[in-house]
């Protein structure tokens, strides 16, 4: 019998816990959720961590109250702002001879990458972009071929402990047996992308409330990965400055934007009064165009070159619902940019990628984990 498997995702600007099981046709069976509303966090600080204990409580007694049940094993997701990639090239010898490689060969080789000291962070993480054997041939699965060496480009993802203590902490009060931290950038380039469009290139750009995660990944890892603190909320706080109004009027008021269209003088969205179409546009605009820039520099401190052909997803709940800012982000970033969303039905909806994502990665260790095959694969 399949059994629930419970995940906590922390957005910039909501605390999700979902507990469920896979469902047929690669869905998933939701029997429990919970959600809270917080401050978030920016540059690697909850902005107010007193905050953490009663929305962390809302959402997972919300949770365990929908599905009827006591979570014992948790899986939470590490948000990118708190989480570090560092790729390396390794490598093992077996001798003159052919060897057939193993599972414990591969687990052996990410563990001899595993040299990381600094107690500021924990690894979470490891994963394979590709691998190599002697004949040069790179693959993804090694495992029962026969090679005089293993080499491996590995991608390692450790999160903040200042991040891992705090959680744990307030969990502490949960009576939760296991719990265990994922990153919630990787769980969501795997959850969104099939194999073979990760075997190449891919870029995610998460933009949420009020951070924007860039990832760029290749094979199962991720190679690089860079957060800053903008975000669908600093458009609505644009428009709640220059019009001088509530931050939940800016909030419908953003929902309603059309920016590819051209707005003339006398056009006008309506919420609970009029606002001028070209001036809304023009603001939100400026605001999509300066978070395009600060992708691009993240992309710049990426040591990969991204094939030309390579489009851009966007995903989240901070931009991709405003019509015409992929267009804006193509244009300033010079790429083709699309619109990426779980293909879960009732759940196609950007906002839903790092939750479901989280928990699609929750359950295959769980599954990877009672066959006891490339376990590793998936955990530290």
């Amino acid at each position: 019998m399949t059994q629930d498997v419970a995940i906590l995702d922390f957005g910039s600007g909501k605390i999700t816990a979902l507990i469920g099981q896979r469902g047929l046709n690669n869905t998933f069976i939701i029997n429990g959720k919970g959600e809270a509303d917080y401050d978030g966090f920016c540059d690697g600080e909850f902005f107010k961590p007193e905050q953490l204990p009663l929305a962390i409580h809302h959402a997972l007694n919300a949770a365990e109250t929908m599905a009827k049940v006591k979570i014992d094993k948790l899986y939470v997701g590490v948000p990118g702002d708190f989480t570090i990639c560092v790729c390396k090239d390794i490598e093992r010898t077996f001798g003159d001879n052919k060897h057939k490689i193993s599972s414990k060969d591969v687990d052996a080789l990410h563990q001899q990458g595993n040299t990381f000291t600094d107690p500021a962070y924990k690894l979470i993480n490891v994963q394979p972009i590709y691998y190599t054997l002697s004949n040069e041939r790179r693959l993804i699965e090694p495992v029962g071929l026969m090679s005089s060496k293993l080499k491996g480009h590995i991608s390692y993802l450790l999160a903040e402990i200042n991040f891992v203590d705090t959680v744990e902490t307030i969990l502490k009060g949960f009576e939760i047996n296991e719990i265990e931290f994922v990153s919630g950038i990787l769980s969501e380039v795997l959850f969104l992308f099939e194999e073979t469009k990760r075997d190449q290139y891919v870029v995610l750009i998460d933009v949420g409330y009020i951070t924007t995660s860039v990832a760029v990944a290749r094979g199962d890892g991720l190679l690089s990965l860079h957060s800053f603190s903008l975000g669908g909320g600093n458009i609505t706080g644009d428009l709640a400055t220059f019009f001088k109004i509530s931050f939940a009027e800016a909030e419908t008021l953003k929902r309603k934007v059309v920016l590819t269209l051209s707005m003339e003088s006398d056009d006008y969205y309506m919420v609970s009064e009029k606002y001028p179409a070209a001036n809304v546009n023009e603001i939100v605009a400026y605001r999509v165009g300066n978070i395009a820039k600060t992708v691009q520099k993240c992309l710049d401190m990426c040591d990969y070159v991204i094939p030309e052909n390579v489009t851009f997803s966007l995903t989240g709940g901070g931009l991709s619902y405003i019509r015409g800012a992929k267009e804006i982000l193509a244009d300033k970033l010079s790429r083709k940019v699309e619109v990426v969303a779980p293909r879960i039905p009732q759940m196609e909806n950007p906002a839903w990628s790092s939750s479901l994502g989280l928990l699609d990665l929750a359950i295959n260790i769980q599954d990877s984990q009672k066959k006891g095959f490339f376990a590793k694969l998936f955990k530290k």
